[in-house]
């Protein structure tokens, strides 16, 4: 087989490029930022400048420098891009437009897929980093048709994630945020029992699915669900077996 080397090309078999944001928090095992959480190779490029307060506040003038830095991405040879912020589903339709590759930018857009598979009379729960800034126009950009059957509930007010995700302390305490996660998950299963299924849509909280899933024995979906998925997709597999 003869390889041809694509010019200004650093690096080559990372099929997911992934945009995080301009912040201060420790990026553990299971987080989208961390690249251990894969079982595959992954390119990962910061936005400079693009702060969680600016994407929490649906700041417009995001989409330049976001651009720039997935360009950046597809000229080193990833075959589709994500983020690590469930708001820049806000992005989502301009940048998708504005490449030649595949765009997915948030958790959110796993939402329509979850609602249909569960029956008509089931909620999607969504767990978010601010349920204040979760919004019509958020969930629009994200393909959520108005009048989805949606249950949310918001960690800005539980004081470990706060601190460490919102606030950017720069320090973070895995086992107080899962507890946090999980009263949160249960309290919203307690109050809406309706809820079939638990999407995560900030990145910080895949390393909690599990123990939210021990909790109420849901199936529960994230952004590393979402990236796992598409990559299957982009990178196929050789199937050896017996019959």
């Amino acid at each position: 087989m003869i390889y041809k080397a694509k010019p200004g090309q650093a690096s080559y078999g990372e099929a997911i490029g992934i945009l995080l944001l301009d912040c201060f928090t420790p990026f553990i095992p299971g987080d989208v930022a961390n690249a251990t959480t894969y079982d595959f190779p992954v390119r990962f490029q910061k936005v400079e400048g693009l702060t969680t307060k600016r994407v929490l506040g649906k700041d417009p003038t995001a989409f330049e420098p976001l651009l720039a830095a997935a360009e950046e991405l597809a000229c080193q040879g990833v075959r589709a891009i994500s983020g690590d912020c469930g708001f820049l589903a806000l992005h989502q339709r301009r940048l998708a437009a504005s490449l030649e590759i595949p765009v997915f930018l948030s958790s959110l857009l796993q939402i329509p897929f979850i609602s249909a598979i569960l029956g008509p009379d089931r909620k999607v729960g969504i767990i978010t980093a601010d349920s204040m800034s979760l919004d019509e126009t958020l969930l629009k950009a994200a393909g959520v048709e108005q009048g989805e059957r949606l249950a949310v509930r918001g960690m800005e007010d539980q004081p470990g994630f706060s601190k460490s995700v919102i606030e950017e302390t720069g320090v973070l305490d895995s086992e107080e945020i899962e507890k946090e996660a999980v009263y949160v998950a249960r309290e919203m299963v307690e109050e809406e029992p309706e809820v079939g299924a638990i999407l995560l849509e900030c990145s910080c909280l895949p390393p909690y699915g599990m123990a939210i899933q021990k909790a109420v024995c849901l199936p529960v979906f994230d952004y590393v669900t979402m990236i796992n998925y598409v990559h299957s997709a982009l990178v196929k597999r050789k199937f050896d077996g017996q019959m």
